[in-house]
């Protein structure tokens, strides 16, 4: 019974523990950067910010009416599709 009750405890604090430890990919570093300079950029409504596994961020972004996909590079440069 008491190799049980431990085997129980583990398991839920290392659930707890992993819980913990995922991040938001919008809190993420360099997330801020990047949403700040779409909004330099006159893009607002910005949303699904991610970042690539190459360091680009993209996200959805609404600029005049239309929303489209962007990407703000590393170098600072940012596409619009």
């Amino acid at each position: 019974m008491t190799r049980f009750v431990l085997a129980a405890l583990v398991m839920i604090c290392a659930g707890s523990v992993a819980a913990q430890t995922k991040t938001n990919p919008a809190n993420a570093p360099g997330a801020p950067d990047s949403k700040v300079r779409l909004q330099t950029l006159g893009y607002r409504d910005i949303h699904d910010l991610r970042r690539g596994p190459d360091g680009q961020w993209t996200a959805k972004a609404t600029r005049g009416n239309t929303e489209k996909s962007v990407t703000a590079k590393p170098d600072g440069s940012v596409i619009a599709r």
